[in-house]
């Protein structure tokens, strides 16, 4: 079999999750989840320093991570759904690798007939409040989508692997890859444009490529 790791946010989605779950709770909290965000995804902080910042500022309830599913769906990447199953035809199995949160994920990844997300789990009381997330998920800390695509392929033996996405936490898993492929269609970020080893602005090149 052939792995294609598919980043989420920004990605896969126009959105970053987290940020519009802040945008929930108003201009105050946006503006400093947003500015969290940015730095590590452009790799100034790292991803653990901000993690538990983040949600403890918004601390989001189960309705919060469904609207964002919601959102993720209605803002899908335009040519995600046909490019996906492409990959599929060509053999490929496409899992979603992210520092998101999987509740607010599934609904995406059913549209785009993905069976499988390593993301972040987020854990609500029975009243649907926020009680904290799965902070041992590899994908909370520097280095962890390299941790992931490295359990998978221990797990799934690939003949190749290729990981897409946009943000320094993507390109941290390109040594454990056969191509790391960089995307810029909603952020264009100059180290992934240096470093990867393509780059495109649209999902649909990405059969040509892998």
């Amino acid at each position: 079999m052939k792995l294609i790791c598919l980043d989420c946010d920004s990605t896969l989605s126009a959105i970053e999750g987290v940020d519009e779950m802040a945008r929930l709770r108003g201009p105050e909290v946006t503006a400093r989840v947003e500015a969290m965000t940015r730095e590590a995804m452009d790799g100034l902080i790292r991803v653990e320093d901000v993690f538990s910042r983040r949600l403890e500022i918004i601390r989001p309830r189960r309705e919060d991570a469904a609207a964002v599913g919601r959102l993720y769906v209605e803002t899908i990447e335009p040519t995600a759904v046909r490019t996906v199953a492409e990959l599929v035809r060509r053999g490929w199995t496409p899992v979603i690798v992210s520092g998101g949160f999987r509740q607010a994920i599934e609904p995406l990844a059913q549209a785009l007939g993905i069976a499988r997300i390593e993301a972040v789990d987020l854990f609500f009381g029975e009243d649907g409040a926020y009680r904290g997330f799965d902070a041992g998920f590899p994908t909370t800390r520097t280095g962890g989508k390299a941790e992931v695509i490295r359990r998978l392929r221990a797990e799934l033996k690939p003949v190749r692997t290729v990981m897409v996405g946009d943000a320094v936490s993507d390109l941290e898993a390109k040594p454990e890859v056969d191509l790391f492929i960089g995307f810029g269609r909603y952020v264009v970020r100059e180290r992934i444009r240096r470093e990867a080893g393509a780059f495109i602005t649209s999902l649909d090149r990405l059969p040509e490529l892998a």
